[in-house]
């Protein structure tokens, strides 16, 4: 019997790639816009992948999640309305649903399918979401749909896959143009822009297109395992001066919310928008 190790390679950069150890495949499958497959890793659990490309692992999530939504969340600090674009793994709206002061989300997923295989094969990153009344999940193409809302969201995140294939039209002006119109006033959008390091042009685009439409517009950074390169990028538009909410507002709405994260603290939040020289060049 054969028991050399399985890898999966994934080869998202032209001059990289990462391998994990496959112990087991839970699910493979094509659907009309992806080959969607979950694995079984030791110290990963179980890692979702759209066309062997990494987009969510069990046990690393919590960093993405908590911070593409209590960072705008906390800074906005009234939010009740929020529309998450992507995310249909569920993580970014079981951690938006934590915030008791939200009553609604609108989550535009292009793929029935994501939803319900992370129901049945990712449950504990959804974590009983799709069963909150306060989610509202709408198959479309978050493009689309965004020309077409009425908006009247305190809080946009793009929970996008990387800008290939049907998570292309994400990134583009004419989406963050609408998406800037379904704002409230005072509304933030955030942004999942990769790893800089590795692909630096995504910020580079959607900070130009940012700085065209909003009065304050920049990025933060976490640092996710999974995704290697260094630290992640999310970007942020907003006309409002959340971003410098102080440590000390941030600390009394965190402690009111009663959320016991695994990443986010009010400290987290403050440096998170502190970048490094190298990211800094890529802004336009």
């Amino acid at each position: 019997m054969d028991e050399t190790p399985r890898w999966m390679r994934e080869q998202l950069h032209g001059d990289y790639a990462q391998a994990m150890r496959v112990d087991d495949v839970l699910y493979d499958s094509q659907t009309d816009h992806q080959r969607l497959r979950v694995i079984q890793n030791e110290t990963f659990g179980r890692v979702l992948t759209l066309d062997d490309v990494v987009q969510v692992t069990e046990k690393d999530n919590f960093i993405y999640h908590e911070m593409l939504t209590h960072v705008p969340i906390f800074a906005h600090g009234a939010a009740t309305r929020i529309c998450i674009v992507g995310g249909g793994d569920g993580g970014m709206a079981r951690e938006a649903l934590r915030h008791k002061t939200v009553k609604h989300i609108t989550m535009v997923e292009i793929d029935a399918g994501v939803v319900e295989f992370s129901k049945r094969y990712l449950p504990t990153i959804s974590d009983g979401a799709f069963d909150d009344p306060r989610l509202d999940l709408v198959i479309a193409d978050g493009s689309d749909f965004m020309k077409t809302t009425k908006g009247g969201y305190d809080v946009i995140i793009v929970d996008s896959t990387d800008p290939i294939g049907p998570g292309e039209a994400l990134y583009s002006n004419n989406f963050y143009a609408n998406a800037r119109k379904a704002l409230k006033d005072g509304g933030i959008i955030v942004t999942q822009n990769g790893v800089p390091f590795m692909q630096g042009d995504e910020l580079t685009r959607t900070m130009r297109a940012f700085q065209a439409l909003f009065a304050d517009a920049t990025c933060y950074l976490a640092t996710v395992p999974s995704y290697a390169g260094g630290p992640m990028a999310f970007g942020w538009g907003t006309d409002s001066g959340a971003r410098h909410t102080d440590v000390n507002t941030l600390q009394t709405r965190f402690c009111a919310s009663g959320i016991r994260p695994q990443y986010y603290t009010a400290e987290v939040h403050k440096a998170a928008f502190a970048l490094p020289g190298y990211i800094r060049k890529l802004f336009p």
